[in-house]
């Protein structure tokens, strides 16, 4: 079915970052839970030009008010009750068309082109579907004459299964459009939090000037999923949590705590930086394998003070899977600013809560005159939460109060917590920031090729390490933190990951 001509007749407003937006897979899980949500919040703030259209595109048949309706209601499951006002959805559901189309078949495209005759507005192609599929999208939308010298499109990651897999489909998206309009999507790097983490490191002179191997002893980057596979066992089986988690959220966020201050907040001298880091990863080889990497599969265990199954017990499993549900490593990044210094990340399915933070732990004192007892705790923390609530906190040590307390110290946080720090404010979803930096052209949040390709690279020489050994993930009950060998792998450093926030 053809799109509706009667956004056609908009008005075209301010045509400063207006777009024409070309959503594949529009009736996706991703579309309706996250890519509508934000796009609705970016009308109603005012971030939208009036004059921008949004075209959702995906294989069932509908026409276009069965499509608006369908949008409204995952919008009224999505929306808190005092962000929804009838003008701002009607607003925002006028916006939108809907055209039937198979993606690997070139026939249909031509209605795409159809959609933008006439149009100056740039046109923003979302790719959200399968990335086995890219190619043929970018090949199709080129060959129908829908594309221009102007033409963006969004890609979500992981973008491959290994590096080779990773590079051809590059290459696919990269014969049509070039890096320049290539926009890479890892979510993280759109939230709140991470955006200030570049802030507080290189605005602040008071953390600038300790980032290094000095003043820092280690870092820990936690990546803790509450639920299961959530009906996802056909991807997740393939693909791990090694690949799902680490080769792109854990080493974004590993980037940025690692790499060196860029000369600038252009796009490409902050992912210039970035590779560094990547680049000077050190791989696992021998017996690093075994002593520094733990990887396991959890088992049936409680959640929420519910029972839940274990992986291989999940609907539709094959029993007989080695896939991991949990990663937890010690790496290092070896250069002059991070020699020595170890990186502690891990990542896993069915934890004890949903919970992404860092924690940085500065050294102690060189020399220490207080309570001998108290040694263990006489060392600052910086803790960045990133989900569920964003903040962050930075944990010093004060005499406890009291006449009877002497010198004791206490621990306690210097706490920016951003709910209660900017009750007036909403914190933007990360989706929503990345769409904006798309309507405007900008790339900073995005992850560029090579990032992409040196990240798999590192990940896959793991992986081949672990196919070589042939040895089965470590089981753990679903609610607890992982494998006990994954508390062995830092207790033997004399360290302990940090739980409580």
């Amino acid at each position: 079915m053809s799109p509706s001509p009667a956004s056609q007749g908009a008005p075209l407003g301010d045509l400063q970052n207006a777009i024409d937006l070309a959503l594949f897979g529009a009736l996706g899980d991703l579309a309706m839970r996250k890519l509508f949500p934000a796009l609705y919040h970016l009308d109603r703030e005012g971030l939208m030009p009036e004059s921008t259209r949004i075209l959702g595109l995906a294989r069932h048949e509908h026409d276009v008010a069965e499509f608006r309706q369908l949008v409204n209601s995952a919008l009224q499951k999505r929306l808190k009750k005092d962000e929804q006002d009838k003008e701002s959805l009607t607003r925002f559901l006028n916006r939108l068309d809907y055209l039937k189309l198979d993606f690997t078949s070139f026939e249909g495209f031509d209605a795409v082109r159809q959609w933008r005759e006439g149009s100056p507005r740039p046109m923003v192609v979302y790719l959200s579907v399968g990335a086995k599929i890219y190619g043929d999208i970018c090949r199709n939308l080129q060959a129908s004459g829908s594309l221009d010298d102007a033409t963006r499109v969004v890609v979500e990651k992981p973008i491959g299964f290994d590096l080779a897999s990773s590079e051809e489909i590059n290459d696919a998206i990269g014969d049509v459009f070039p890096e320049s309009r290539i926009y890479r999507i890892d979510h993280y790097l759109g939230k709140e939090t991470v955006q200030n983490l570049i802030a507080l490191r290189f605005a602040n002179p008071l953390f600038g000037t300790q980032w290094n191997q000095n003043h820092i002893s280690h870092v820990e980057i936690t990546v803790a999923e509450k639920v299961g596979i959530e009906g996802r066992w056909g991807y997740f089986d393939e693909a791990g949590q090694l690949r799902d988690m680490v080769q792109n959220h854990l080493l974004q966020l590993l980037c940025l705590i690692a790499m060196d201050p860029p000369s600038n907040l252009d796009a490409d001298a902050i992912r210039d930086e970035k590779v560094k880091v990547l680049k000077a990863l050190k791989p696992f080889t021998g017996e690093a394998l075994g002593r520094d990497v733990v990887r396991g599969q959890y088992m049936a265990g409680t959640s929420d003070g519910q029972q839940v199954p274990g992986y291989l017990e999940e609907e539709g499993a094959n029993t007989e899977s080695q896939t991991e549900t949990f990663v937890a490593m010690k790496t290092e990044v070896a250069n002059w600013r991070w020699a020595g210094v170890p990186f502690y990340l891990r990542t896993g399915k069915r934890m004890p809560e949903k919970l992404s933070q860092i924690v940085i732990h500065f050294r102690q004192q060189p020399h220490y005159i207080f309570d001998p007892d108290q040694r263990g705790i006489a060392a600052n923390k910086l803790i960045i939460r990133l989900q569920p609530e964003e903040g962050i906190a930075l944990q010093v040590l004060t005499k406890d109060s009291g006449l009877d307390k002497g010198m004791r110290l206490r621990p306690g946080p210097l706490h920016l917590d951003f709910n209660n720090a900017f009750p007036k404010s909403r914190i933007p979803d990360a989706y929503e920031r990345l769409l904006l930096e798309v309507m405007k052209g900008q790339q900073y949040l995005f992850v560029r090729r090579d990032e992409v390709e040196h990240a798999w690279r590192w990940c896959d020489q793991l992986i081949d390490g672990w196919n070589a050994r042939e040895t089965p993930p470590r089981r753990y009950p679903a609610g607890s933190w992982g494998p006990v060998a994954s508390i062995a792998m830092i207790t033997q450093d004399g360290r302990s990951w940090y739980e409580d926030y």
